[in-house]
């Protein structure tokens, strides 16, 4: 439900938790979106544009329930962190000092270890400014939590524009030296959620190196030029024209799930990344961001087990993700491009999701 107009941000209970708590529902309209995002997780919950015909379809999946998210979600459209994708034996060093954080993908940390902030409640207060309308999102993750040092505050600022864009401004500070590296884990499927397959996709990513992985998809510390492989993505190609071919790092994560090293790199202001285009539809989305790396996965572990909010069951590659980030692995990597965070210092990322039709 959206008020009149779809201008105010409209708040609605969507659940609650074993314990009780009330998660609530926050739906925003503006510019031809329609956004609707839950106070666990942070998560989108839905995000609906039209196609070329003027009709609207939810492009991201997900679930129609909370106890649906709280069982086993695959981070449907959570706010990632405290680390975005994963820390390798979920060990770095800090000043010196050794840091042990939350293990949860076999030997490794993923995405802030098994209670990262995808399965927090945040506090959400809503905001209109000017032509715009969108959702302030803040908690506060104690000295300690899933293992990472500091107190940090985060504040994550979800806006949709008068031209329907979503943009995502991610702002932390902390009381003591830490790593931090949040991001968004949308599954798109620009045909609509329950549109099938998303290898007739087609896909450009700005980016001339990857990083190659080991069998537990974390970097050597290499990075590997894309020309001559499968990763290239320099000009636009179906997301399944090489997903098959026999490349050992294909082999490795089950089809594509890799960090691209963007060519512009770390950047003061969002630029344009990466377009996503889905024929059947007209859909388009342009991904624009200040993050040096893109997490690029193609759905490769989703295995028929989970209903999505259309009724329909979601197979491998049914959705895909476009995750700016850092690098993985990166408090281990002296080479990559850094995650520490000092007292004083203020975190900020932005990334912007663009949509045409």
């Amino acid at each position: 439900m959206l008020a009149p107009g779809g201008r105010t941000p409209v708040k609605n209970l969507f659940g609650k938790l074993a314990d009780g708590t009330e998660i609530h529902s926050w739906s925003l309209e503006n510019g031809g979106t329609r956004l609707k995002v839950l106070s666990y997780g942070g998560i989108v919950q839905s995000l609906e544009i039209p196609d070329r015909h003027g009709r609207h379809a939810n492009v991201s999946l997900g679930f129609d329930t909370i106890e649906d998210y709280v069982a086993g979600s695959p981070y449907f459209g959570a706010l990632i962190g405290r680390y975005g994708n994963r820390i390798g034996d979920g060990r770095f060093t800090l000043d010196g000092e050794a840091c042990q954080v939350g293990v949860n993908d076999g030997v490794n940390s993923l995405h802030g270890g098994a209670e990262g902030f995808d399965s927090r409640v945040w506090d959400v207060e809503p905001f209109t400014a000017g032509s715009d309308v969108g959702l302030y999102l803040y908690r506060t993750s104690a000295d300690g939590e899933m293992g990472y040092p500091g107190t940090l505050k985060v504040k994550v600022t979800y806006t949709l524009t008068e031209h329907g864009d979503w943009r995502i401004d991610y702002e932390a500070t902390t009381d003591k030296v830490t790593v931090v590296n949040l991001t968004s884990h949308v599954y798109w499927n620009l045909a609509g959620e329950s549109g099938g397959t998303i290898h007739d996709h087609e896909l450009r990513i700005d980016a001339s190196h990857f990083t190659p992985v080991d069998s537990g998809l974390i970097p050597t510390g290499e990075l590997a030029e894309v020309a001559g492989t499968p990763f290239d993505f320099r000009r636009t190609k179906t997301v399944g024209e090489d997903i098959r071919v026999a490349h050992q790092q294909l082999l490795y994560a089950k089809g594509f799930d890799h960090n691209w090293v963007l060519d512009k790199g770390v950047t003061a202001e969002p630029v344009a990344v990466a377009t996503l285009r889905d024929p059947s539809s007209g859909r388009a989305m342009t991904v624009s961001t200040t993050e040096p790396g893109m997490q690029f996965y193609s759905g490769n572990f989703l295995d028929a087990t989970l209903v999505g909010t259309g009724g329909t069951v979601y197979r491998q590659g049914d959705g895909l993700c476009l995750e700016t980030q850092h690098f993985p692995d990166s408090p281990n990597k002296p080479s990559f491009p850094s995650t520490v965070l000092r007292p004083g210092q203020v975190y900020r990322t932005t990334t912007v999701h663009s949509f045409e039709h």
